[in-house]
């Protein structure tokens, strides 16, 4: 399998330190270099093109937002092997948060983040789908629902599946801001029937760990905690018969 290569920009040395110590201790994860500030920052990834850029917003020189911009500026939309952007930060605030995806970021953690959490956003990331923060779940189902029909690509860039964890009383509208692909609906509904991994692998004709990467992202648009919640909320929202 091969690594997913991750380049890093954080002004503070003790946050890079410590988050590049632990992204070098995972064997799926190659990390091709880290930058200080948003210029080392940029040329580090004209010359690396790692898959991720994980990205603080506070950089000295210019923020993680102009960083983004001018990544997403210079590469061809259309391309699968783009940087992809992960900002990391303090600031939860909604002006932050809707700047950084209006500028193209990919997904969005706080710097509170757990280091097991940190891995799924980069896997997730990595997938071609968003991770946005149980922090600042809120902020984007707000902006989701102000936007009109139609217009939601001005939420999160293209037509990513976005990977939200959030309250239970918020899940029925996270269903409806980020509805679940047909495949998913599939899975979903094997789930429900009380399928198995391999099961659900047979019969959509899929490997075992598509159908997990799947589960995964269903959970996560569901807010389910398992499998069971999983099949409960799907019946009740009428997702499945």
């Amino acid at each position: 399998m091969s690594k997913i290569r991750v380049a890093l920009i954080e002004d503070h040395d003790l946050t890079r330190v410590g988050i590049r110590t632990a992204l070098q201790q995972r064997q799926e994860i190659e990390v091709v270099g880290e930058a200080a500030n948003a210029s080392d920052g940029l040329r580090l990834l004209e010359a690396e093109h790692p898959d991720i850029a994980i990205v603080d917003i506070g950089l000295p020189d210019k923020d993680g937002i102009e960083l983004t911009r001018q990544l997403k500026a210079s590469q061809d939309p259309n391309d699968e092997s783009r940087t992809k952007v992960l900002i990391l930060t303090l600031r939860d605030n909604k002006e932050a948060v809707l700047a950084a995806f209006a500028a193209g970021a990919d997904s969005y953690c706080m710097k509170d983040i757990s280091f097991d959490n940190l891995l799924e956003a980069l896997r997730v990331t990595h997938s071609g789908n968003a991770w946005i923060d149980p922090a600042i779940a809120r902020i984007v189902l707000q902006q989701a629902q102000q936007t009109p029909e139609g217009n939601t690509e001005n939420v999160v860039a293209d037509s990513k599946t976005v990977s939200i964890n959030a309250a239970d009383a918020e899940y029925d509208q996270m269903i409806a801001a980020y509805p679940l692909t047909e495949r998913e609906l599939e899975v979903l509904q094997l789930i429900v029937e009380g399928c198995s991994n391999a099961i659900i692998a047979e019969k959509l004709y899929i490997t075992v760990g598509t159908v997990k990467t799947h589960v995964r992202n269903i959970l996560n648009k569901l807010c389910a905690d398992d499998r069971t919640q999983a099949a409960v909320r799907a019946l009740r929202s009428g997702l499945v018969g």
